[in-house]
Order: structure tokens, then C-alpha cells, then sequence
């Protein structure tokens, strides 16, 4: 399982990425040789300090074809990882059970 972690108008601090590569690959080790790569994208959307506006935006290649993309936006930005690491998990077992 391969891992990309980008960040606009975020610090990637290693905390930062080992909670997102840790909370993903816990969340899709079940699928083992299934899942191909793993896209991340971490932003910033005003660009300012506070407010709702933490976005972890998740892409997945499925071998094998076939992708999943999913989303989360909160406040806090680890909260934001986990709630789209949640929505992954969910979408991947649906995205595989329509493949069978």
C-alpha cells in the first residue's frame, strides 16, 4: 500500500503524518493486496487560523480498477482524519461488494 500525504496551507509535522498514515492503515489493512494507493490531501480551505474549515480529502485505486474518494471537513483536523478514514472504510467494503 502505497502513501501520498499532501498538505495546502498546512504544516505536515511529523505528528501530523504518522496519525494520518497510522489511522489508515489501520483502517484498511482488512482489504490487504486490494487497495493499490492511497492518495491524502490535508488543507487549510480560508487559509486562517480557527473556524470549520479542516478538510482531509481521501483517494483510494482498487486493484484491480476502480477508485474511491471520499471526504471530511471539521474544525479540528485530526477529527476531520478520522471521520474520513471512517467513510473510507465504509465505501470500500461497498466499492469491492459491487466489484463481486
Amino acid at each position: 500500500m502505497n502513501f501520498s500525504i499532501r498538505g495546502r496551507h498546512i504544516e505536515l509535522t511529523a505528528a501530523l503524518l504518522g496519525h494520518v498514515e497510522r489511522r489508515l492503515r489501520f483502517t484498511l489493512s482488512r482489504f490487504g493486496q486490494k487497495i493499490r494507493q492511497v492518495a491524502v490531501q490535508l488543507l487549510d480551505l480560508n487559509g486562517s487560523p480557527g473556524g470549520f474549515d479542516k478538510q482531509c480529502r481521501v483517494t483510494v485505486t482498487l486493484s484491480p480498477s476502480g477508485k474511491v474518494m471520499v471526504g471530511a471537513t471539521d474544525a479540528d483536523l485530526p477529527t476531520a482524519i478520522d471521520r474520513a478514514a471512517d467513510r473510507l472504510e465504509r465505501s470500500v467494503i461497498r466499492a469491492l461488494e459491487r466489484a463481486r
